[in-house]
């Protein structure tokens, strides 16, 4: 089966391999360990080197077009976008026409351009994996939302299995809920369970961009800290806020309870999952938040806001904390649950026991059926 993947992930490309966002690429190994051959259409990062955060394809049979990536944020990329739309367009149809099997990764420009390739495509076969939030009712661009309506109408899109994160009423019968997995089933074996006992570890792991609200883990340590509370915040990731968050954390005292780590491996992340009780994410935005997922895995108490399908994922609270966004309200509950250990050991067990549902075998069967 030749395999077409439409993606907007920037690739790399060294000594023959080509590298990639490693989650992403995790799970395009599984799928392409199912088909013959891969056509991969995807922009190029423009780097000779590969950063500590991407992985390689294993398919033996790869071939890369490569495609400009474009945006319209500015008036500048706006008119550079439509010089290149007509060659990604084309690029596109060319992959798909000689593919068995058409998958588009979205939300994103490219994908949006593969929705629209795929409508001249009704017989083939095809998936989308919508990485973004698909609640019906979230504030979105203009393009996720045309993206979202394209996927999932079954009137102009044929043959196709949109998979979704989470469960969302009146949806038409092509929209699967699906998940993302990050572990083998023999991990859970392991997993100790945890001890809530301060000192309390809190964990941060994401982008440190405005998007995330790295500020707001941060305050709420600093919060929790001025209540007498013994906590600690351990931030890997890095991004255009970190220079903001440090200064932030030097001005305020806070040197000695939060540590920047910057972009590690998945075995140094593994090693901080193990060695920390909650996972902060107060996000904006999310689809299927990875790092809640995998810090539930190890047994961590996710506290999160109320985004896409996370509190589905928390259950409503039975498996972590929803965050309010007003800094009083979320210190005040937080410093509450952390006098209930045996709470905390309850959600942490619940936590557990629902990620660890979702393992990288269950995730290539599920692939299996689909392909």
């Amino acid at each position: 089966m030749k395999f077409a993947v439409i993606t907007h992930v920037p690739h790399t490309l060294k000594e023959e391999c080509i590298y990639a966002y490693a989650p992403y690429v995790r799970e395009m190994n599984i799928w392409g360990r199912h088909v013959s051959s891969v056509l991969l259409v995807a922009p190029d990062s423009n780097s000779d080197v590969p950063s500590v955060i991407e992985s390689p394809y294993t398919m033996k049979d790869i071939i890369w077009k490569k495609v400009p990536a474009f945006s319209f944020v500015t008036l500048g990329q706006a008119i550079r976008a439509l010089f290149v739309i007509p060659l990604v367009f084309f690029r596109i149809l060319k992959a798909c026409r000689n593919a068995d099997h058409i998958h588009l990764r979205c939300p994103g420009n490219i994908g949006l351009l593969g929705c629209i390739v795929q409508l001249f495509f009704p017989g083939k076969p095809k998936t989308v994996k919508y990485a973004g939030n698909w609640d019906p009712n979230a504030k979105q661009p203009l393009s996720y939302r045309l993206q979202k309506w394209i996927l999932g109408n079954s009137f102009l899109t044929k043959n196709m299995n949109v998979l979704v994160y989470g469960e969302w009423p009146a949806q038409s019968k092509n929209i699967l809920p699906f998940f993302t997995a990050t572990y083998k089933e023999d991990k859970k074996e392991e997993i100790e369970e945890k001890n809530f006992f301060p000192p309390w570890r809190f964990l941060f792991v994401g982008t440190l961009s405005p998007g995330k609200r790295p500020m707001y883990a941060l305050k709420l340590i600093e919060a929790l800290y001025k209540k007498g509370i013994a906590v600690s915040l351990d931030v890997y990731g890095d991004g255009v806020k970190r220079n903001v968050l440090e200064q932030y954390s030097s001005a305020n005292g806070l040197t000695d309870l939060v540590s920047f780590h910057g972009n590690q491996s998945a075995a140094m992340i593994e090693k901080a999952y193990k060695e920390s009780h909650f996972l902060m994410l107060p996000s904006q935005s999310e689809g299927w938040p990875k790092v809640i997922a995998e810090a539930m895995f190890f047994g961590l108490v996710p506290i999160a806001t109320p985004i896409s399908c996370v509190p589905w994922m928390l259950d409503n609270e039975n498996r972590g904390i929803l965050l309010s966004l007003s800094l009083k309200t979320d210190t005040d509950r937080i410093a509450a649950v952390l006098k209930t250990p045996e709470d905390l050991r309850s959600k942490s067990l619940a936590a557990k026991e629902w990620s660890q549902y979702y393992t990288l075998n269950r995730f290539e069967k599920e692939i299996q059926k689909l392909l």
